[in-house]
């Protein structure tokens, strides 16, 4: 029996890997040390591996490896464009280091003063569409409901010129002949009137003063606003309020000077707006004067001499509306309205008093009567619907009367039919706006007694001085209507007593109530 050694222990084992592989191995030098057998366990797995080189299963053998090449998700572009359009092109260089010190500080410098440029243009721009708001913006829609020339109530025959002629005829025996002056008087800075002056601005500002307030009060708001902000000692406009002076002026001054005539919170601001719109149409008229190719509004009606006169007052920053006499009773009606605070009432008086144009101004007084004369449709009459519209009438509004009684009044009669309507309005002791039958005065009569039919809430217990024989209002009615106009009226009646003038004195209503919001009150109430 040979002896086993460790030389023959080796040949051994070289021999079993033969008899397994059937090709010669290249074996490495001995070790100093026999193998062991997780060694051999070692070989066999590299043979298995290698016997299976172009096995699919590769992968799975080496995990390590194909961890290795994956690539790590790259963060989306945000110049990259959507729908695989691309990536916006890079017109600077991705890096500082790129782009040599010297040009790198000169394109920070360009881009400081880019974005500079760029916010002090959009601060001008802002500034610009601040200041050029009221050029550029439309004036404030007017309508009122109103189409000149057309009544309201064209179902309506009243009044008749002949029964125009009559009360005209029959008031002016008690109050006195009245007539349309030739010339219009010089202006009074002590009395405020209601626009009978040669300024047509001073025309305007004078009757917006006087709404909703006696003629006392009104006075003393004008004459606050002479002795706050002077008149003109010089120049064209020699004689007339400094205008730009008060144009100019914060609205808490213009409400200091004006505070005594009533409402002076909401009349200020609309002076106020009114002188700064007034301003911006006077430099535009200069302008297209002078240079444009386009005619000023009734530029062509113009005399040379009057040119001159009215681009002089605007270089001299003189705040004028006399080029409203160029224009046609329609187109000075709408350019007056649309101003703020002022409807058709502060509209008509202007083209009456100052620039003596046939015009039936409806002030209060005028209102009651023209209601109480029929000459406009009584609530529940079908005749003062439109045509074609179905439903309850609600009664006539003041600015509905205006428009019916601007056609139906023969235009010699409005100058003296309004004058005398306005006085018997408030000095007849059965037609005033506060009376009733304990009144004093009220045994005397009426000389329009047998034309009127009185109707609404009287004073003392507010029961109507309606003859039995006579229409009347339902209460159910009278107070819808109440509601319906936000009680205008007596609300206007209570601002005369408030401010300590008598029922005689309460003036016109305020024109802040349009045509349209009374129309849309009355059909809310009536349903």
């Amino acid at each position: 029996m040979a002896r086993a050694t460790r030389g023959s222990a080796r040949i051994a084992t070289a021999a079993s890997l033969i008899d397994v592989k059937n090709e010669p191995a290249q074996l490495s030098s001995p070790p100093s040390s026999p193998p062991l057998t997780p060694k051999i366990a070692s070989t066999r797995k590299r043979k298995a591996i290698k016997e299976g080189d172009a096995s699919p299963r590769k992968a799975l053998a080496t995990p390590r490896n194909t961890k290795r090449p994956k690539k790590v998700k790259e963060e989306a572009d945000v110049n990259e464009l959507p729908h695989n359009l691309g990536s916006l092109p890079d017109l600077l260089p991705k890096s500082e280091e790129e782009v040599p010190p010297s040009a790198m500080k000169a394109m920070r410098a360009m881009k400081s003063k880019q974005s500079a440029k760029t916010k002090k243009e959009d601060v001008v721009d802002l500034v610009k569409k601040a200041a050029a708001t009221d050029k550029r913006s439309p004036k404030k829609k007017a309508s009122y409901g109103l189409t000149p020339g057309q009544t309201p109530y064209p179902n309506y025959p009243h009044p008749t010129p002949e029964e125009c002629e009559e009360v005209t005829r029959i008031l002016s025996k008690v109050h006195g002949t009245v007539t349309m002056p030739k010339e219009i008087p010089l202006p009074s800075l002590d009395v405020s009137g209601c626009g009978e002056v040669p300024s047509v601005l001073d025309a305007l500002i004078r009757t917006r003063l006087s709404a909703a307030t006696s003629g006392t009060n009104s006075s003393r708001a004008f004459a606050g606003l002479v002795k706050r902000f002077g008149i003109l000692q010089s120049g064209v406009g020699k004689g007339s309020v400094d205008w730009n002076a008060v144009r100019k002026a914060d609205v808490k001054e213009i409400f200091e000077a004006i505070k005594s005539g009533g409402l002076a919170d909401v009349k200020s601001k609309d002076i106020k707006k009114i002188l700064q719109m007034v301003w911006e149409e006077n430099q535009a008229r200069r302008d297209a004067l002078k240079f444009s190719s386009t005619e000023a509004q009734g530029e062509a009606d113009e005399v040379t001499e009057d040119k001159d006169k009215e681009m002089q007052k605007a270089d001299e920053d003189v705040v004028s509306l006399d080029h409203l006499h160029l224009l046609s009773n329609d187109d000075a009606f709408a350019h007056l309205t649309s101003y703020p605070g002022i409807g058709p009432k502060t509209a008509s008086c202007v083209l009456l008093f100052c620039l003596q144009r046939p015009s039936f101004a409806v002030d209060t007084h005028v209102f009651r009567l023209c209601k109480w004369l029929n000459w406009v449709p009584q609530p529940g009459d079908d005749r003062g619907l439109a045509p074609g519209a179905k439903g309850t009438f609600a009664g006539p509004t003041r600015n509905s009367t205006y428009a019916h009684c601007e056609v139906r009044v023969p235009d010699h009669l409005k100058y003296p039919l309004h004058q005398l309507l306005i006085k018997h309005g408030k000095s007849c002791p059965r037609c005033r706006a506060i009376t009733g039958e304990s009144s004093e005065g009220w045994d005397k009569g009426c000389p329009i007694d047998h034309l009127v039919q009185r109707s609404g809430g009287r004073k003392g217990d507010g029961a109507s001085p309606l003859k039995a024989n006579r229409k009347t209002v339902t209460v159910k009615t009278s107070k819808a209507r109440a509601r319906g106009r936000k009680k205008v009226e007596s609300e206007d009646e209570s601002e005369a007593e408030a401010s300590g003038s008598s029922d005689a004195e309460s003036s016109a209503l305020s024109d802040l109530v349009s045509d349209e919001e009374i129309e849309a009150s009355d059909a809310s109430a009536s349903e």
